[in-house]
């Protein structure tokens, strides 16, 4: 299967050449990556040119600083390489990020997956990140020997973390690609099982995350939250349950006050058709009954 690998790029001077080596020394060599370089102010489109000139498996698009808009603006930037190049001889699209360091055999494990399982419309290996500084010395030693490398707990060992997501074109294209707002990386998994595809992450596949940015939500966690439940077409009832379940968990009432708001002050059109909103609702209410 040949793979398309896009990466999104903004001020990654520090990271991406270590992104870019550990995608280059894959056991799995039939790929072609591009990175869309969004309007950085750093060294990072230096790198990227110098990299591309040695290995043409890679290129670089160049755009014009983009807006800051956590969803829409890493999907816009990921669309504009989409855009760019003709799908047809491509088998599997990802969306990498370009702060992440793979092990030489992610993407032979990767299709090795898609290659036995008809039904896999996506798939990744886990998401880990550093309990203390890295060592960039041992960028790409994956001994985990010192036991520093811990998973990145945000979301369950089953999803599909958004700085490494892989499809299957048909998948891909069945659910419309990629939705530019607030949580499309669990848009996508909804939408990819609404089209009768499996989700699938390898458990002892892993790689290095170096800038997680998840934290820097922490404090506008339930206005977001209040967003998304809108941006994944949740009416009222359904967006009211949810929030007091987050809001149970973290046992903070305040925080269903701030979701509700956020929720209810949303008023742009959805990124979803009506038929993707009923059953994404339809989803919800069933988790919601079969939730303890």
């Amino acid at each position: 299967m040949k793979f398309l690998i896009i990466i999104p790029a903004h001020n990654e001077e520090q990271n991406i050449f270590y992104t870019l080596s550990s995608l280059k020394s894959q056991t799995f060599k039939d790929y072609k990556i591009i990175v869309v370089n969004d309007g950085s102010t750093d060294k990072t489109q230096e790198i990227v040119a110098e990299f591309v000139k040695t290995n043409a498996a890679f290129e670089m698009i160049n755009l014009e600083k983009s807006g800051h808009e956590p969803g829409a603006k890493v999907v816009g930037t990921f669309n504009k390489g989409i855009n760019s190049i003709d799908l047809t001889p491509f088998e599997i699209i990802c969306k990498f990020d370009a702060d992440i360091i793979f092990p030489k055999n992610y993407l032979e494990k990767v299709n090795q997956v898609y290659e036995q399982n008809p039904k896999a419309g996506m798939v990744s290996g886990l998401v880990r990140v550093k309990k203390n500084v890295l060592d960039y010395a041992k960028a790409f030693d994956f001994s985990n020997s010192d036991h520093q490398w811990i998973f990145e707990s945000i979301s369950s060992k089953n999803h599909i973390r958004g700085p490494i997501k892989s499809y299957r074109k048909t998948c891909f294209e069945q659910m419309k690609g990629l939705r530019p707002v607030l949580g499309w990386d669990n848009i996508d998994v909804m939408l990819a099982k609404k089209n009768g595809w499996e989700t699938c992450t390898i458990k002892d596949l892993w790689v290095k995350h170096l800038r997680p940015t998840a934290y820097k939500y922490k404090k506008q966690k339930a206005e977001k939250l209040g967003e998304y439940f809108y941006n994944i077409g949740l009416n009222f009832p359904l967006a009211m349950l949810s929030s007091a379940k987050s809001a149970w968990r973290n046992k903070s009432l305040s925080e269903w006050f701030v979701t509700m708001k956020s929720f209810l002050k949303q008023n742009g059109k959805r990124a979803l058709s009506k038929d993707e909103i009923q059953y994404i609702r339809n989803l919800r209410w069933k988790a919601m009954f079969l939730s303890k």
